[in-house]
């Protein structure tokens, strides 16, 4: 099951429990289901771990990309200014192309990596806020188990 499932499972134990009259609303629980249910979470967790780092993976390689996208881009820059060096008035027409090329291209694997970066980013940001409402739900389920069996 995935956490969030198992978190609702949770939720809804604590919802149909039995409430003990003149307790100040404590209730009954099958400690048992709610420990097992608490193990599977345990064993969720790594599976929303390795989500998590499956992304900052993707990133390495989306940047691994851009890189190698930018470097056969200067390179063909390159070539193109040497192949443009025969004559003096198209060297210096070849060098302002081959210039403005590296230029572009430079800019253009900023681009990528910026946008990459963003995507990687906004990913790791929701994965976060996800993770850490899983955990403080988790919390607060403990504490009203912790509760209920002082009670």
């Amino acid at each position: 099951m995935r956490v969030d499932d198992l978190i609702n499972e949770l939720e809804d134990m604590m919802n149909e429990a039995k409430v003990l009259p003149l307790t100040g609303g404590k209730a009954v629980i099958d400690t048992e289901t709610v420990l097992d249910i608490l193990d599977e979470l345990k064993e969720a967790f790594p599976s929303e771990f390795s989500q998590a780092k499956g992304i900052v993976a993707d990133r390495n390689q989306i940047l691994a990309e851009a890189k190698k996208q930018a470097e056969s881009i200067v390179r063909r820059g390159e070539e193109k200014k040497k192949a443009l060096v025969d004559e003096h008035e198209i060297t210096r027409t070849a060098e302002a192309q081959a210039n403005e090329i590296l230029t572009d291209a430079k800019k253009k694997a900023n681009d990528i990596k910026h946008v990459a970066n963003d995507y990687v980013e906004d990913i790791m940001k929701r994965t976060d806020e996800t993770l850490t409402a899983m955990t403080n739900e988790i919390r607060k389920t403990r504490q009203d188990i912790k509760a209920s069996k002082r009670g």
